[in-house]
């Protein structure tokens, strides 16, 4: 694969973020090395609140979460995912398939080696937690996810298929459908500082293919690995926790799926959060702080 590396330069200055970057350099099936970043805050020796981002955002999501979350003594450890932020970004749509991100996370967690971990996700930082947890159990304590989900191609979210079938033929994500993802307008320094991973269209593969990779058709290649996770997730007895925006169109309905299907949910203290959208990170931070801030104290 040929692999594009977003320069420092288009860091520098972000609004509101001001942490050094870390880097992990796993192998991919083809061989080819692929540096993954994150950023963290808290004591090395904390136990690891692991936050995982969706699509087109990166880190910077997470930015309002990491301190207070390093302040209850944990390492928040804020990871991109490939083709975002400043990890390396393969530079064809067709190097990417859910099989490739499931493999590439993977071993990434195993490189970190990261234990008694609470996972924190929304939207694709969701789904790729999930097969995470279900393909390594042991290493997570418990689960708190946002906004997303498991799709098993069954087309139940009218959104999903029309989102899916729309970016099918885009060659970079369409940003003008970013910002409504918001609950309330974001500056245009905040603007500026999620877009900063991709200065050009040719770094925007990751972005534009994801949505190819939703598994709401029966015929998407991803449905046999969602359905193999699920089956697993179906055993995940662990402390499970949704927390949900009311105004999210992506991902309504799945939290009740999981509440319904995975032990760890049951008598947890699920919300959702009336005011916030999609990016519920950015809309409603504190909120979110509260709760996984309570939810810590939930013993696996």
């Amino acid at each position: 694969m040929k692999i594009l590396r977003t320069p420092d330069s288009q860091f520098d200055g972000l609004d509101g973020w001001s942490f050094a970057p870390h880097y992990t350099t796993i192998t991919a099936d083809d061989g080819t090395a692929i540096r993954i970043a994150h950023a963290e805050q808290g004591p090395s020796e904390g136990e690891p609140i692991l936050l995982m981002h969706g699509n087109p955002s990166w880190s910077y999501l997470h930015r309002n979460m990491m301190g207070p979350l390093a302040a209850t003594g944990r390492r928040v450890i804020a990871v991109d995912l490939v083709g975002h932020g400043r990890s390396d970004k393969p530079a064809s749509k067709d190097d990417y398939t859910l099989a490739r991100h499931i493999d590439w996370m993977s071993k990434w967690l195993v490189a970190m080696d990261l234990q008694h971990t609470t996972l924190y996700c929304q939207d694709w930082g969701g789904t790729l937690g999930l097969h995470l947890v279900a393909a390594f159990p042991e290493r997570f304590d418990r689960v708190v996810i946002s906004n997303s989900g498991m799709p098993l191609g069954d087309r139940s979210n009218w959104f999903l298929k029309l989102w899916t079938s729309l970016m099918g033929m885009a060659w970079r994500f369409p940003w003008f459908m970013f910002k409504p993802g918001f609950a309330r307008p974001i500056s245009d320094a905040v603007y500026h500082a999620y877009r900063a991973p991709y200065p050009t269209a040719a770094y925007e593969k990751g972005p534009a293919k994801f949505p190819v990779l939703i598994a709401v058709s029966p015929n998407n290649p991803g449905v046999p690995l969602n359905r193999a996770a699920w089956a697993r997730l179906k055993t995940f007895d662990k402390p499970f926790l949704t927390l949900f925006g009311a105004r999210d169109p992506v991902a309504r309905g799945a939290d009740k799926r999981m509440q319904r299907h995975i032990p760890g949910a049951a008598g947890q203290a699920h919300e959702v959060m009336p005011t916030a959208k999609h990016f519920i990170q950015e809309d409603e931070p504190q909120w979110l702080v509260e709760r996984i801030t309570r939810f810590l104290e939930v013993k696996p």
